[in-house]
């Protein structure tokens, strides 16, 4: 660990790392399950639906930079934990009535995770000098999170009473035990501010090709991952699966990427301590990703279950290789959670296109089989930036100062 802690205290700081993760999707994936009774109740169009949906990964892109500020104001602790108040509050403001507060929740909500993203990471890299499985616990929460929302809230809500408000709400508190979990583990960081107030600048890091092509990398994951996930479903469908059948799918997709979460920082890890890049995990990670949208493209209603359960391991590992990759590659915490700050919003801006991309093809060709193919020729510069980001180097903190 880069502090010194007993063993003890070092499980305690993996546990609360951990609990953080699960809540970073949960108040955002649970209103695709209670979308039906939303639009009733409130009228909204599908468009502003859609938008609704969209919302939480715009705010990833746009409010990831604003936590390196944060963090250098206040220390990496309090700005994990001022992002959880910030999350359990924007859950709460979706309680209220008017259509208004249903956006403005999901837009404190989604600045919340969006500063969570960055600044856990970079808390990471900071406490532990093996950050591998440290990491890899927590890219498996994210996955997990998701799922349990995906899966969890309308049975939660049906088995207390609650309408889809309430069931929202209840994984707002599920952010304050996360908030209670924390602040005794991790502190306030008050000892730790001056140790991230160095001067410099985020952007500043795109001039290192190295930053440059993590960035990259995150951008084409991500895009896989929200344009794939977005309509799969409907995919599934229109070969001739039901939608119950289509559903279960993406249920498996992340159950699998839970997985893949957890084993592709573990290694990454370990090659790191070995003194090897991890161009052997972006090439398996591709390689999955070739046969999980071959198999989809090409008989998407034979073997759909492997199909859908090797793209679900590319993507978990894929996305947690390019949260550990932005670690690895960086010389100290700061310089972590700069580089994440801007792979993030880059990133999630560009993923927040894949839906319209793939829709947008669909509904010009008449079939999915241009979408799937814009996906596979993507894997094409995710290779090239990932076989440069997975180089053993490091980025100097001075590469980002202005």
């Amino acid at each position: 660990m880069g502090t010194p802690r007993a063993r003890g205290a070092a499980l305690l700081v993996m546990v609360a790392v951990v609990v953080v993760a699960l809540n970073q999707r949960p108040a955002l994936v649970g209103v695709a399950p209670v979308l039906g009774d939303l639009r009733a109740d409130t009228g909204l169009s599908s468009a502003l639906a859609g938008l609704l949906t969209s919302l939480p990964v715009l705010c990833f892109g746009a409010f990831a930079p604003l936590a390196p500020r944060l963090a250098r104001r206040m220390g990496l602790e309090t700005a994990v934990a001022v992002s959880l108040v910030l999350l359990a509050a924007g859950t709460a403001v979706r309680l209220l009535h008017p259509v208004a507060a249903l956006f403005s929740g999901t837009l404190v909500a989604g600045a919340a995770i969006a500063v969570a993203n960055v600044l856990v990471p970079a808390y990471v890299k900071r406490e532990f000098i093996d950050p591998g499985l440290p990491m890899g616990g927590y890219s498996a929460a994210l996955n997990v999170g998701a799922a349990l929302a995906a899966g969890l809230t309308l049975p939660l809500g049906a088995a207390l009473g609650l309408d889809w408000r309430g069931a929202l709400a209840l994984w707002g508190a599920l952010a304050v035990v996360a908030l209670a979990v924390w602040l005794p583990v991790a502190g306030t960081g008050r000892l730790a501010r001056g140790a991230v107030a160095a001067p410099g600048g985020s952007w500043g890091l795109l001039r290192h090709a190295t930053a440059r092509k993590a960035t990259v990398f995150l951008g084409m994951q991500s895009i896989q991952f929200y344009g794939l996930s977005a309509w799969l479903p409907t995919l599934l469908a229109d070969a001739g699966l039901t939608r119950a059948q289509g559903g279960v799918q993406l249920a498996v997709v992340t159950a699998t990427g839970a997985v893949g979460a957890f084993l592709g920082p573990t290694l990454a890890g370990r090659l790191q301590q070995r003194g090897h890049g991890q161009r052997s995990l972006v090439a398996a990670a591709v390689g999955c990703y070739l046969v999980g949208l071959g198999g989809l493209l090409l008989a998407p209603t034979t073997a759909t279950t492997l199909w859908v359960s090797v793209f679900g391991l590319a993507q978990g590992g894929g996305f947690a290789l390019g949260l550990t990759l932005v670690v690895l590659r960086s010389a100290t915490p700061l310089t972590a959670a700069r580089l994440g700050g801007v792979a993030q919003c880059l990133g999630y801006l560009v993923a927040a296109t894949g839906p319209v991309l793939l829709g947008a093809l669909h509904d010009a060709t008449g079939g999915w089989s241009w979408s799937v193919g814009l996906l596979v020729a993507l894997l094409v510069p995710m290779v090239w930036a990932g076989w440069g980001a997975a180089r053993d180097v490091v980025l100097p903190e001075a590469a980002a100062r202005a």
